[in-house]
């Protein structure tokens, strides 16, 4: 069995970046870092309650060791 994962993704909006979680638009700023920040602060508050998620970031593909 496995459950659900909501995905929260940092993208691109209107020439800045913003968090867009279920269609809606929150957390906007011009500095992708602040919104990454804002994105992992909802994904931490969502899994606490129980609700596994995960975080993307437009243009970022993940972490890879080199």
């Amino acid at each position: 069995m496995t459950q659900e994962r909501t995905v929260i993704t940092v993208v691109r909006h209107d020439g800045a970046w913003a968090v867009q979680l279920d269609g809606e638009l929150f957390g906007h700023s011009t500095d992708k870092e602040v919104c990454k920040a804002a994105a992992n602060r909802r994904a931490r508050d969502m899994q606490d309650g129980g609700r596994a998620c995960q975080v993307k970031v437009m243009g970022e593909l993940g972490y890879f060791s080199s």
